[in-house]
């Protein structure tokens, strides 16, 4: 993998770039599709492809068990039939989030006894190891180390992987934040050390990021920049890192400025998990250069839209020949689906007029935010990056 940064903003740390993979270019700031199992739901890989989709993540958690049949397809890619650049996360978010029955309330400080809604017993339990814990799905016991976690990615075959973290809750206190960050990088060095064995394995090169940790906490997050960002096993080195974390969203900024002042400036850098128009023109201003998120397909299928001037809920827009957003290319409002429209096919009992409607939506939001990071891009380039910032979030708040 090869990382090229074509121009820097004033303050040092956003800039515009491409990551070259076995699998084709990454032009940065880019945002990459969630295809948790392998294929991002209602919408095919030629459709993510004409809506200007560069790369697509998937879930080692989720393919683990699919994972030796992808390698024999030749990895993510072409099993998928997506054909281009791919990544895959460590899986260690999903063993302690529904391994642990709590969905996304992930706290494994030991000092706390923490039970679901349902007051049943934790599900999932953090060693120095790695984490064992009943998979949700089949009721058995199951665990995911570091080790565990790169032969599963290096079987599937994306082309950038995460390695293997434990992410703390907002809850959790400084004290827990220290011992969670001081084993994530020893996770870390076994990571890269796994990795190694196994990254060509599949006849092209697999890249590794390590995933910093660190909570709100400046010092925390510096130290930790600093240790992965130096970290080396039989020379090898990280290739980008993930900047991970339960985040306020007023402290996004800060948190991103203290990781990436410290990381090394000629490698990318992922920000795990958001999709907000905010998060990413922030992300994008302070350093980081692709993105992921499951929410605008999610919420696509809950009758939430995305427009320039705020998001809109279908269920107030019944006979509105609106269009869904009077300033979009997406393949959807070129099609002249209106608000009226689309929620009728969103309200149908009908089978197929629903997956219709799933796969119109998903398109427009998807669309909506990797038009953003072309914008950003552009306007990077352009010199003109604080502007377009300023009038977007303007017209974004205009009504709200």
């Amino acid at each position: 993998m090869e990382f090229e940064i074509e121009k820097v903003l004033p303050n040092g740390l956003g800039r515009v770039g491409t990551i070259k993979t076995a699998h084709g270019e990454i032009k940065t700031p880019a945002f990459m599709a969630v295809g948790t199992n392998g294929y991002v739901r209602f919408i095919a890989p030629a459709e993510l492809r004409d809506l200007g989709a560069q790369a697509m993540l998937s879930n080692g958690y989720h393919l683990r068990r699919k994972a030796p049949e992808i390698a024999e397809t030749g990895g993510l890619a072409e099993w998928s039939g997506w054909h281009g650049p791919t990544i895959t996360d460590s899986g260690g978010f999903q063993v302690m989030s529904l391994g642990s029955g709590l969905g996304k309330v992930v706290s494994m400080e030991k000092e706390r006894h923490v039970t679901n809604t349902a007051h049943k017993e934790r599900l999932a339990h953090v060693s120095e190891d790695g984490v064992s814990f009943i998979d949700p799905f089949d009721g058995q016991p199951d665990f995911i180390g570091p080790e565990e976690s790169m032969q599963i990615q290096c079987q599937i075959g994306a082309d950038i992987h995460m390695a293997f973290d434990e992410l703390t809750s907002l809850a959790d206190t400084y004290e827990y934040n220290i011992e969670a960050v001081e084993r994530t990088e020893r996770w870390a060095e076994r990571s890269l050390r796994e990795h190694i064995k196994y990254r060509d394995d599949l006849g092209y090169r697999q890249n590794l990021y390590g995933v910093l940790q660190g909570g709100r906490w400046e010092d925390l997050r510096r130290q930790t920049a600093q240790h992965l960002g130096a970290m080396q096993v039989d020379g090898v080195e990280f290739d980008g890192f993930g900047l991970g974390g339960a985040f306020l969203k007023e402290d996004l900024g800060e948190i991103l400025r203290w990781c990436n002042e410290e990381l090394p400036m000629n490698k990318p850098r992922h920000l795990l998990g958001l999709s907000h128009p905010d998060d990413i023109l922030i992300g994008a201003e302070m350093g980081a250069d692709t993105f992921d998120c499951v929410a605008p397909m999610r919420e696509a299928r809950h009758g939430k839209i995305y427009t320039r001037t705020g998001n809109i809920n279908l269920r107030k827009y019944s006979d509105a020949g609106e269009p869904l957003d009077h300033d979009c290319d997406c393949a959807t409002c070129q099609a002249g689906w209106t608000r009226g429209s689309l929620r009728a096919l969103w309200r149908s009992g009908d089978m197929e007029k629903k997956a219709k409607y799933y796969n119109l939506a998903s398109i427009h939001n998807l669309r909506f935010i990797v038009r953003l990071t072309e914008e950003i891009r552009e306007a990077m380039l352009g010199g003109y990056f604080e502007d377009y910032k300023h009038n977007f979030l303007a017209k974004y708040y205009a009504t709200s």
